[in-house]
Formats: structure tokens, C-alpha cells, sequence
């Protein structure tokens, strides 16, 4: 085995290991939301923005990231991002009611937000061209398989212990990942210090906030109503100017012209559409049969279990 594979191999563990936690808090809430519903005597529509808002907050860091990994060093931001995260986690695991919940869920989201950026473009930079497959296979994989056992874990915890275990069974795994890179993870991207373009990080935030939130009021309100068609309106809008702002932009936040390569957006719709199909299922399933159907968590963590593999 080489010397660079020797250095290589601490990095890809840290990131693999914090990148897997950050993406598993997507679903891991799912089978929760029945029984925090009971607990915390919320409706159904409130409890999903549990799940909807760590996507929504994570929708909102990943242009952001990309200014942050030029600003700052791997070191800097994988320990920043994952003692935001760890701290959610806390924040969720006490939280006295709803509100506190979900800003635990809010926090979290802002560490595991920069997790997935931060580990792909590592990827790229420490490994050689020939083996950049194999890499993004590893960060493919990642991305699949923590979102898949999220809902059977934390369906198995919820039918044996409390909810709040899922953010305590977390929280050691993110504290041991921030000591050990805090030792032995070394800087691998290169700085630039751009300059903030600050109209650009209010325009994605906006737009890809409201969009977000405009396909939650959708889901709520209906698609005809006020509201949704105003956040629709809001973020499509925003979208489109932070679009052409970054086309025009010598030094862009978000580099948009990798659209112009044909199999780019082909393979980006089919993970769009892959993704929304899993998520919808992931949180429709377990409400109707824990709630309609009188099935433990468990047992709707279960059912989802099969599908979410194969997709």
C-alpha cells in the first residue's frame, strides 16, 4: 500500500462517518412522528416539518457551502460543521416541547448541511483521477444507504425505548468523529478567500427556501392557495435571479455551467425524482399505518425497509 493511500485513509473515514450520521437525521425521524405527535399533542402537519425542515435548512446550506470551502480550511469546517451538528443533537435529545425540538432539528441541520459538499470535494482532491469512480461510488453509497435504514432503526428504537434515544444514540459518534479529525484530519482543500457575495447567498437562500417551503404549503393548504402559490412565486423568482447572477459572475458561488454537459442534468432529474419518490413513501407509510393501522413503529420501519434498499 502506498504513502498516499496511508494519508488518504483517516480523511475518508472521518468523512464517511460524519457524512453517514448528517444524512441519516434525514429519515431517522420518520417512524418518531406518531408518537411525538401523542407526546407533544401536535397535529400531523406539524410534526413533519420535524423531517421537512432539516431537508429545507440542508436545501439552503449546500449553495453556501460552496463560498465556505473556499473560505475556510477542511480542518476548520469539518470541525465546525460537526460540533453545529452534535450541538442540534443535544438540543433535540432535552428539548421540553416542539419548538425547542425543532430548532434542535434546525441546528442540526446547519452542521449536516455542509457534511456532503465538504466530503465530495475532498474526495475529488485527494483522490487520482482513475480512482475518482470508485470514490464518488463510496459518497453514492453514503447518500443511499443512510436515508434507507433510517426509518427501520429508528422504528426499532421508538417501539423499545423513547424517541429522544435517537438523538442520544447519535450524539457519541458525532463527539468521537470531532476528536479524532480534531488529531488526525489535515487540510486538503486550497484557499482563495473570494469576496462574499452576499446579494447571491440571500438570493439561494430565499429561493431555495421558499420553494421548499412553497412544496410544504402545497402539501397542507392545497396547490391553489394564497400561500403556496406566493412561496412558489417567491422562489422560482429568486431562483432564476441567482441563476443569471452566477452565469454572469466571474468567480460564481455555485458554478452552474456544468448544466451545459448533456449527462449532467439527465443524471440530476433521475436522482431528483428517485429521492422525492423515497422521502414521500418514507413519510406517508408510517403515519398511515401507525395511526390508520394500528402497526408499532417497528413494524412500519420494517415495511419501508425493502423498498428503500432496492431504490
Amino acid at each position: 500500500m502506498d504513502k498516499s493511500t496511508n494519508k488518504r485513509g483517516p480523511i475518508v473515514a472521518l468523512l464517511l462517518a460524519g457524512t453517514f450520521i448528517a444524512i441519516l437525521n434525514q429519515t431517522l425521524m420518520i417512524t418518531a412522528i406518531p408518537p411525538i405527535m401523542k407526546e407533544m399533542n401536535i397535529t400531523a402537519n406539524s410534526a413533519q416539518w420535524l423531517t421537512t425542515i432539516f431537508m429545507l435548512v440542508n436545501g439552503i446550506m449546500v449553495p453556501v457551502s460552496a463560498f465556505l470551502l473556499e473560505r475556510f480550511t477542511t480542518r476548520q469546517l469539518f470541525l465546525t460543521a460537526m460540533s453545529i451538528f452534535a450541538a442540534g443533537t443535544i438540543v433535540g435529545g432535552i428539548a421540553p416541547n416542539f419548538e425547542f425540538l425543532l430548532l434542535g432539528r434546525i441546528i442540526q441541520s446547519c452542521g449536516a448541511g455542509v457534511m456532503l459538499p465538504l466530503m465530495q470535494t475532498v474526495f475529488l482532491l485527494i483522490f487520482p483521477v482513475n480512482r475518482r469512480g470508485a470514490a464518488m461510488g463510496l459518497v453514492g453509497l453514503v447518500i443511499s444507504f443512510a436515508p434507507a435504514i433510517g426509518p427501520a432503526l429508528s422504528g426499532w428504537i421508538t417501539s423499545h425505548y423513547s424517541w429522544r434515544l435517537l438523538f442520544f444514540i447519535i450524539l457519541p459518534i458525532a463527539l468521537i468523529d470531532i476528536v479524532v479529525a480534531y488529531f488526525t484530519l489535515r487540510n486538503v482543500t486550497e484557499l482563495s478567500k473570494p469576496k462574499v457575495d452576499c446579494l447571491s447567498i440571500i438570493l439561494s437562500s430565499i429561493g431555495f427556501g421558499s420553494l421548499l417551503y412553497g412544496f410544504t404549503c402545497a402539501g397542507n393548504f392545497g396547490w391553489g392557495s394564497g400561500i403556496t402559490l406566493f412561496t412558489l412565486g417567491i422562489g422560482g423568482l429568486a431562483l432564476v435571479w441567482f441563476i443569471t447572477r452566477q452565469l454572469r459572475l466571474e468567480h460564481a458561488m455555485l458554478e452552474f455551467r456544468v448544466f451545459k454537459i448533456s449527462i449532467f442534468p439527465h443524471a440530476i432529474i433521475i436522482g431528483m425524482v428517485g429521492f422525492m419518490g423515497l422521502i414521500g413513501a418514507e413519510t406517508i407509510i408510517p403515519l398511515y399505518m401507525q395511526n390508520m393501522r394500528d402497526f408499532s413503529a417497528f413494524e412500519a420501519g420494517l415495511a419501508l425497509l425493502p423498498g428503500a434498499l432496492i431504490s
